[in-house]
């Protein structure tokens, strides 16, 4: 018997333009992925997941990020991760949890004041989330990265505490855009919200290059389906 593809919500924002792509990926990684409209006041009751995608929402006015997290679905996406729900933010997506206080630090400028756009070699280093279950401490995912604004910021004390409790999740091995000590991706305390500048969603399938993004999305999606069934089940 095949097991059930999971529903996870996609948001999209004014200006998001990786949306349609991570639908796809997680598509083709047996999820059933749903779209749905920045001006929405609720999640869809039967998502297992939520996907911030990567793009330039609003026009990046302000701050990246700044005036998405004021969207009306906002409210009910952080509902969802204080409930426990698995929350992935890609890039833009990355940059409204930090500008909504679902993650620490901020995303500035890099360090090159130029856009990149190359595929980079991030290492994994915790495997305490679902999305990087499947994953082991010490292992490289190649990811493309495309950004503007992804060099992650933070003074010396909310460092030293996001060290300690673990939520480094991913780090470039080497300096790709200035971001402290090379994060990639960072996590919530609890594990369930998941914030990296790389793009998984371009690396699922190898007809088209590296395949590093494919693991991340399948913890997403493992995630979603346990929380479905959980609650099918009566669980909490």
């Amino acid at each position: 018997m095949n097991e059930a593809r999971p529903r996870i919500a996609v948001i999209t924002f004014p200006g998001s333009n990786d949306d349609g792509d991570a639908r796809l990926a997680l598509e083709h990684l047996g999820a059933e992925a749903v779209p749905v409209w920045h001006a929405a006041n609720e999640l869809p009751e039967d998502v297992g997941g939520v996907v911030l995608p990567g793009g330039f929402s609003y026009g990046d006015y302000l701050r990246c990020g700044a005036l998405a997290r004021l969207a009306p679905v906002m409210g009910s996406v952080r509902a969802f991760a204080a409930d426990g729900g698995p929350v992935l933010g890609i890039c833009n997506g990355f940059q409204i949890l930090c500008e909504a206080g679902l993650l620490p630090g901020v995303l500035r400028a890099n360090r090159q004041l130029e856009f990149l756009c190359a595929d980079a070699a991030v290492t994994v280093e915790s495997d305490a989330t679902p999305f990087t279950s499947a994953c082991v401490p010490g292992e490289e995912l190649v990811i493309p990265i495309k950004h503007g604004e992804g060099n992650w910021a933070s003074d010396d004390r909310l460092y030293a505490d996001v060290v300690t409790r673990g939520q480094v999740v991913l780090r470039y091995t080497e300096d790709v855009n200035g971001s402290r000590d090379r994060v990639a991706g960072i996590a919530s305390e609890d594990g369930n919200v998941l914030g990296l500048m790389p793009h998984p969603e371009h690396a699922v399938d190898p007809l088209l290059g590296p395949t590093g993004g494919a693991p991340l999305l399948q913890g997403l999606i493992a995630a979603a389906r346990e929380r479905v069934t959980d609650y099918a089940l009566g669980g909490p």
